[in-house]
């Protein structure tokens, strides 16, 4: 028996921000802080700040549009975040709901209850709370018995989290449920032209368990590599309040251009390894499912794996819907077009992310009727 993915669900919240509407809201922020602070910046005390364009976003990064929690605080010049209600330590927490409610579309693809589970495993780029674990409360909610914990990859938490549970499915587990539940824009600079559109949020699960009786993707090879860089980093964490630090300074940064450089070659050389290694041509891969981040990249890694004249949609794309939503986007891409996969044939689920990290998993469609 193999280990598969049998199951994959989405949640997705109803706020929805077109690329127009953001720009909007950005264009008016900037104009008013260069209206009040006009002398500073004739001095050249500060700089002034720039606008930008829907055109600009999506050329730059295929974004055309992102889900948040809360739009009309997003959207908001005086505000610039989400306003989401506090609740109390009685209710479950916004992580955990939207964790529960992907997790219960996962369990009803692949066909299992709670009583089938052993293992919850919450996966993500960040965690509304340092403890208890919300995965074990995504555990509790939907009555399952064994363990759970939290861990955090920033982007490449999926990949790293299948990792962990093909390796509990080793070690005695039944199944596993991994949850990706990632409120991203709760992190993100709305007053930053270079980083404003990128990220979305959104929840997926997936269940994976041994078996050879039920259809599903089986994971034929798994690679993890790390390597530190600064070149994505977000600061927040619960030393800041010690620091009397402003809160301002600590949200998600990156360096985009360093990152596009320095990503797209090692992240293309580790799947043409791991495919040369399971001596599997590139050319007879079906799809290649990787971090939604930026279109460019994805198209630049999947020439050199496959070549100057590969096809596109070899690598589906749902950024244009659902910006980057950190670790949950190559799940949600799996989700949406793994029909387009057939018996047989070979998927690689690629992520990386701030670390470096970079998670691959070589996969096999088999369909059991």
């Amino acid at each position: 028996m193999g280990i598969r993915i049998t199951g994959t669900g989405l949640f997705t919240p109803a706020d929805k921000i077109s690329n127009e509407e953001l720009v909007a809201s950005l264009n008016a922020y900037v104009e008013r802080f260069n209206s009040e602070n006009a002398e500073k910046i004739e001095s050249g005390e500060i700089e002034a700040l720039r606008g930008s364009s829907a055109e600009f976003i999506e050329k730059a990064s295929g974004i055309k549009s992102r889900y948040v929690a809360d739009k009309t605080g997003v959207l908001d010049i005086t505000r610039m975040r989400p306003k989401l209600r506090e609740r109390s330590n009685d209710e479950i927490s916004l992580q955990a709901e939207w964790g529960v409610a992907a997790a219960k579309d996962a369990m009803a693809n692949a066909g299992v209850t709670a009583e089938d589970i052993d293992v919850v495993i919450l996966s993500c780029s960040q965690l509304q709370r340092g403890y208890p674990a919300v995965a074990i409360e995504i555990q509790t909610a939907l009555g399952i018995q064994g363990y759970a914990y939290d861990m955090n990859v920033a982007c490449s938490a999926a990949t790293f989290g299948l990792k962990q549970a093909y390796d509990a499915i080793k070690t005695g587990a039944r199944r596993v449920l991994l949850c990706n539940v990632e409120i991203t824009s709760g992190h993100l600079d709305y007053t930053s032209r270079d980083s404003h559109f990128i990220f979305g949020d959104v929840a997926t699960a997936s269940i994976i368990e041994e078996t050879d009786s039920k259809s599903g993707f089986e994971i034929e090879d798994i690679y993890l590599f790390t390597q530190f860089s600064n070149n994505i980093r977000n600061n927040f964490g619960f030393l800041n309040r010690s620091e009397d630090s402003l809160m301002q300074d600590h949200l998600f940064r990156q360096d985009g251009r360093k990152v596009f450089k320095e990503v797209c070659p090692l992240v293309a050389k580790t799947i043409k390894n791991q495919l040369e290694k399971l001596s599997i041509d590139p050319q007879n891969v079906k799809r290649f499912w990787l971090h939604q981040a930026n279109l460019n990249m994805n198209e630049l890694i999947l020439r050199y794996v496959v070549g100057k004249e590969a096809d596109l949609a070899l690598a589906p794309v749902i950024l244009d819907e659902y910006a980057n939503t950190s670790s949950a986007g190559v799940i949600i891409a799996l989700h949406k077009t793994k029909d387009q996969v057939n018996d047989g044939e070979y998927g690689v689920i690629c992520s990386f992310g701030a670390g470096y990290s970079v998670g691959s998993l070589v996969v096999k469609k088999h369909v059991v009727a």
